[in-house]
């Protein structure tokens, strides 16, 4: 009988339905400010930010890491220690597979953190292009 009085329930919901016009809720309404704030914007402010800090930070390791750079070369130049430019190149490879690791985590992340990926990675990009 349970299921009976289930489906009575739906057959009247339905001829309710049939007789009124539908008028979506708001939670369903793409142009409402609740919506965009929460599905748009959220999103890309968080990638914004991340995408700002992330430029700054990537300018701030290239600095020190040109800054160790010539560390190495002037200490090589008082003979404190020997370099090669195999060593040297070995060096900046491994840097720069550790640059890409950082990049594809960072757009990894974002994307996990919402299903609204476009937002978040645009934001990202506008922020690293103002960073």
């Amino acid at each position: 009988m349970l299921f009976g009085k289930f489906a009575d329930c739906n057959n009247e919901k339905i001829r309710i339905m049939k007789d009124q016009p539908f008028i979506a809720p708001s939670s369903t309404d793409i142009f409402s400010s609740s919506f965009l704030l929460g599905n748009i914007g959220a999103p890309f402010v968080i990638g914004l930010a991340v995408g700002y800090f992330a430029k700054k930070m990537l300018l701030t390791a290239l600095f020190l890491a040109g800054a160790a750079i010539v560390l190495l070369f002037v200490a090589e130049s008082y003979g404190l220690i020997e370099m090669t430019d195999e060593k040297l190149q070995h060096a900046a490879s491994a840097a720069t597979e550790a640059a890409k690791h950082s990049g594809s985590f960072l757009v990894a992340r974002l994307s996990s953190i919402t299903s609204k990926t476009v937002s978040a990675v645009a934001g990202f990009f506008a922020g690293f292009r103002l960073g």
